[in-house]
């Protein structure tokens, strides 16, 4: 199940409050700064800082590509 878009548009990240990335096809939120990734279940985004996980670099320059060519979109403009 995919995330509402309405949701999306207000979700921050727990720790430091900015913008997250919805990567439909891993079902995650990433959190670029922090290079940290929240998992959503079942269209339920668990935004718990204890439950995040960090992001391998290779992983990360990946998606942070991604969000730099404009595939990836955040959440909300800061």
């Amino acid at each position: 199940m995919a995330l509402d878009p309405v949701l999306a548009e207000i979700l921050a990240c727990p720790q430091d409050k900015g913008p997250l990335y919805y990567v439909a096809g891993e079902s995650m939120l990433y959190n670029p700064r922090l290079r940290r990734a929240y998992a959503v279940t079942d269209g339920i985004p668990v935004l718990l800082i204890d439950e995040a996980t960090d992001v391998e670099a290779a992983a990360a320059d990946a998606l942070e590509a991604r969000i730099d060519s404009g595939e990836l979109v955040p959440t909300f403009q800061p």
